[in-house]
């Protein structure tokens, strides 16, 4: 260090996050010039892998972009090829498809909230050092992931990249009597996590409201597997219309692209967008759950995203419990769904936020295009965007402190770097 206003941070790896970036920050004087948040992970040719292949092949194939949200990849492929063919799947396989889905939500923010997350609010270097002070809380958070991983090898056939799942339905729909047995485990989820709303209440969280346009979807329950696009400004468009309303540009720093609206800026997908445009159809029980916790009709704070995720626990526990309750098994696993050429769209809520996908059939039923485009990609010019305004309102701070929490306000997005394009290395350059 030569001079106290110039300044260089680096940190190797940025613990608690899926991928590998880097995040440099200009200063000149007392003004935040240029804040980059750099992912420099190979481009990992997913789309280009998918050209050439059957359209049965998508669920099995973007299943593996991530061992996290594996569910999310699976049904926005599903119902863009299903799109693209003339078929619509709804009714029981339908449920069923949202109950997997419940699933990952539930594993997915589970592990968020309670490794990745909770110990930059209780002071702790990560979930091993947390759970030497606190390992009841700790083993709720692992009993919740196993409710929900448990709930995915039912129905998926396991955990991580299921195989269960196809184009049109399910190779195989569980009887009544294999899915009876989840619910007195789903009522035990249930009590973990509304004590997972209370404890993730009484965190100290940093006064730091955000601007940016929120986008999600919408329908007449909670968004998880369907819908319109609908944003905090009032715009509403379909999934076919996605690549009309949303641009993807290419900046010089970064193997992910950018999204912007067409007619507009950066904007914010993932659980503050979905909570703020969708209260409303919460169930009942997570609807009191986030007014006990004082989330009122909006949440501009990514800092309180903990929260929200919380919340949604809640939510995707009470969904698994109603869909059971009604469930009567199918007259047949799947529809069938002959290839036709044509162009299919499909988008759904991963855990973090809006993920559409495209394919273009051709008469035979072979891919000739596809594009993906997952949540942290729309979302990384909103987070560059809030990590400039809060590093000019702390440049007060010593160099580990304010490292410390720029860490914590990116995981506050809770990015999937990987699938954008896990480790973060952070350069402040101050002169």
């Amino acid at each position: 260090m030569t001079h106290r206003n110039d300044r260089t941070l680096k940190v190797g790896a940025l613990a608690r996050v899926e991928g590998e970036g880097a995040m440099y920050v200009r200063v000149r004087g007392q003004a935040v010039e240029e804040v980059r948040l750099d992912i420099y992970e190979p481009p990992r040719f997913f789309e280009a892998f998918l050209r050439g292949r059957a359209h049965t092949e998508p669920p099995d194939i973007t299943a593996r972009i991530c061992g996290i949200c594996p569910v999310a990849y699976q049904m926005s492929a599903c119902q863009a090829v299903e799109a693209a063919c003339g078929v619509k799947v709804g009714g029981t396989l339908g449920e069923l498809r949202r109950l997997l889905y419940c699933g990952e939500w539930i594993e997915s923010h589970a592990l968020h909230v309670y490794l990745l997350h909770a110990p930059d609010f209780l002071g702790y270097p990560g979930a091993v050092e947390l759970a030497r002070d606190h390992r009841a809380v700790v083993e709720r958070g692992l009993r919740l992931k196993k409710a929900g991983n448990t709930l995915l090898e039912v129905l998926g056939g396991r955990a991580i990249h299921p195989v269960n799942v196809r184009v049109g339905g399910f190779y195989r729909t569980p009887e009544r009597a294999e899915l009876a047995p989840l619910t007195e485990l789903l009522r035990r989820a249930r009590d973990d996590a509304l004590a997972t709303v209370e404890w993730a209440a009484g965190f100290e969280f940093p006064d730091f409201p955000h601007r940016h346009e929120y986008l999600a979807l919408s329908a007449g329950r909670y968004p998880l597997d369907g819908g319109v696009l609908r944003s905090s400004t009032g715009r509403c468009f379909t999934a076919a219309e996605f690549e009309d309303r949303i641009a993807e540009e290419q900046v010089p720093h970064s193997t992910a692209l950018h999204s912007r609206f067409t007619n507009g800026g950066p904007y914010l997908t993932g659980p503050l967008a979905r909570y703020s445009l969708n209260r409303d159809r919460l169930s009942p029980l997570a609807l009191e759950a986030a007014d006990r916790a004082g989330l009122g009709p909006e949440c501009r704070n990514p800092f309180r995203s903990i929260l929200v995720r919380a919340v949604e626990i809640v939510y995707a526990v009470d969904e698994a419990l109603r869909i059971i309750a009604g469930y009567e098994p199918p007259p047949q696993p799947s529809l069938p769904v002959p290839p036709r050429e044509g162009t299919g769209h499909g988008v759904t809520e991963a855990p973090r936020g809006v993920l559409y996908h495209r394919y273009d059939l051709g008469p035979d039923g072979l891919i000739r295009a596809a594009r993906i485009v997952p949540p942290t990609s729309q979302n990384q010019a909103a987070i560059e965007d809030d990590l400039r305004r809060f590093v000019a309102a702390r440049l007060h701070l010593d160099d580990h402190t304010l490292t410390h929490r720029c860490e914590q306000a990116i995981r506050n997005y809770d990015p999937c770097i990987s699938c954008s394009t896990h480790f973060l290395d952070l350069t402040v350059d101050r002169s």
